[in-house]
């Protein structure tokens, strides 16, 4: 589905006449929250967020990953594998899965990060650890209480924020802020903008961490496509910051067509889109997590660029530190525990 636009405004008659729902929503899923979770028996780190959508949680467990590795640690990333059929667990396997089986977030992670797909997140604990995991990255899976997180990473766009900081359907918040606050370990705020300092204020008075990361765009994407003229294409939770990440790196943005976050493509859709890249003589362009969902389909043009980022922290050192206190934390508390 799309975001409704009313989500991002102040004041909308549709959120007040929504709030009744988004009142009882919220209070099933803070008393959700509240519960004790299963202990996987390793550290299990959590990047979620505090709303429906993208905001840059794939990026984050991709630089996490590579974090820990660093630090010489096992990582495998646990996911529900949303958009798939399959419900796992399974390993994903880039060579035999496609979109359609597993999803496209652990079809474009898997390239750098062992990924297992569970719907039910005990069974791919068990998955992971018959891997050989030493920490468990869970790609989302914030709210929900069945697995004890050691450490909560919560990612939010600058430039977007939280909206109208309703929980949903009258805003984009899957639970009461409060609620979620409490729970959270530290604060990701990718970007320049200003939209969630508010946010980031609540989380320092918590004597919590916040730490800004920036989205880099890959040199060799941006090489291929300066100063060219493209058709841009994509169906994530923000395609509009897509788009500017594009025209911020010299790209003109000739076109812009947004889809709903894991859209799946038609092949009606692609020849579309292929058909008005030729008449206008524009060059493709769409994102890693789009191409993945592409991958395997008839019908996709060989023409196709993706444009892939990576997420640079400002301090690496403060995130590594972070990192490293909890994974003794919980290695310690076990150890007591016995």
């Amino acid at each position: 589905m799309r975001e409704p636009a009313f989500w991002y405004r102040p004041r909308s008659p549709n959120s007040y006449l929504l709030s009744p729902l988004g009142a009882l929503y919220g209070a099933i899923a803070a008393r959700r929250m509240a519960r004790n979770g299963f202990d996987a028996g390793i550290p299990v780190i959590c990047v979620g967020n505090y709303h429906v959508g993208g905001a840059g949680k794939t990026p984050t467990v991709l630089a996490l990953a590579k974090l820990l590795r660093e630090l010489g640690e096992t990582p495998v990333v646990l996911s529900r594998g949303y958009g798939g059929r399959l419900h796992g667990p399974v390993m994903v396997d880039r060579e035999r899965h496609t979109a359609a089986d597993i999803g496209d977030e652990p079809l474009m992670m898997v390239r750098d990060v062992p990924v297992a797909v569970a719907r039910d997140r005990l069974d791919g604990v068990a998955l992971a650890k018959s891997q050989g995991a030493t920490v468990i990255l869970m790609d989302d899976g914030f709210q929900n209480p069945l697995l004890l997180k050691d450490a909560s990473l919560i990612v939010i766009d600058s430039a977007r924020g939280l909206g109208n900081g309703k929980v949903f359907p009258a805003g984009p918040l899957r639970a009461p802020l409060q609620a979620q606050l409490a729970r959270t370990d530290a604060l990701v705020l990718i970007g320049d903008g200003h939209a969630a300092d508010d946010v980031a204020a609540k989380i320092s008075a918590r004597d919590k961490p916040v730490l800004r990361a920036r989205l880099k765009p890959d040199a060799a994407a941006v090489a291929q496509l300066f100063g060219k003229r493209v058709l841009a294409f994509a169906g994530i939770g923000d395609p509009e910051r897509f788009f500017r990440s594009l025209a911020a790196c010299g790209i003109e943005v000739a076109r812009a067509r947004p889809f709903a976050d894991h859209h799946m493509f038609s092949r009606g859709e692609l020849a579309a889109l292929a058909a008005e890249a030729r008449r206008e003589q524009l060059i493709l362009v769409t994102t890693e997590k789009d191409l993945a969902r592409l991958r395997g389909r008839d019908g996709v043009p060989d023409s196709v660029v993706p444009f892939a980022v990576q997420l640079e922290f400002g301090d690496p050192a403060k995130l590594k530190q972070l990192i490293s206190d909890h994974l003794y934390k919980a290695r310690e508390r076990r150890f007591s525990s016995r």
